[in-house]
């Protein structure tokens, strides 16, 4: 398995999914989201999972957490229902009927459960364990070992564990009564410090 097997949908949402978070995003954030796709497709292939719909696979990836940013934290909603109103009006822009788009917001709505049925969902499955496994060292020898060094390498962690770790115990203490409280009392620091990618 190696990158060059999962080639970025060649689409307007896609591109402009991409170009929308270079924008408002830090590199490590964007980074997280690229390889996050990256092992969502790689999860696909090594659980057995067919039939993805993968441009949507693709954006919710992208933006799963541009809700964390200032230009678009919602004072009101958790960031992952944020970002998935954002998935919505760049899919609107691209043309997509309303029950795809509101497909790429449930996705990115799903990826912060603490678990999600692939039968029901496959992309929100997905999403889940592959953000799982980039913020929480979720299943960490699941996916190829060679693989795994050519992601990191090419899309480098930088500072994601701080930056992230700041944006969730922020979002947690003004929304108290969302999925990031419930992460931040999860553990989610201690997992951040001491996740196995962050010392490859």
């Amino acid at each position: 398995m190696q990158i060059a097997d999962f080639s970025p949908p060649d689409t307007p949402a896609a591109r402009g999914a991409l170009a929308l978070a270079r924008e408002y995003q830090s590199p490590a954030l964007t980074a997280h989201a690229i390889r996050s796709w990256l092992w969502a497709e790689a999860f696909a292939r090594v659980d057995g999972i067919a039939g993805i719909d993968h441009e949507l696979l693709y954006v919710a990836a992208v933006l799963h957490d541009i809700g964390t940013v200032p230009e678009f934290d919602n004072h009101r909603l958790s960031y992952e229902h944020a970002g998935g109103h954002v998935a919505g009006a760049v899919t609107a822009g691209a043309g997509w009927p309303t029950q795809r788009r509101l497909r790429a917001g449930e996705v990115i709505v799903r990826h912060n459960q603490e678990s999600v049925d692939p039968a029901v969902d496959a992309e929100g499955y997905l999403l889940e364990v592959a953000t799982a496994l980039d913020i929480s060292g979720s299943r960490p020898d699941a996916l190829p070992a060679g693989f795994v060094r050519e992601v990191l390498a090419a899309h480098p962690r930088g500072d994601l564990a701080a930056e992230f770790a700041a944006c969730v115990v922020d979002q947690a203490a003004r929304k108290p009564d969302t999925a990031a409280r419930r992460l931040v009392d999860g553990g989610l620091l201690d997992k951040l410090a001491a996740h196995p990618f962050e010392h490859r």
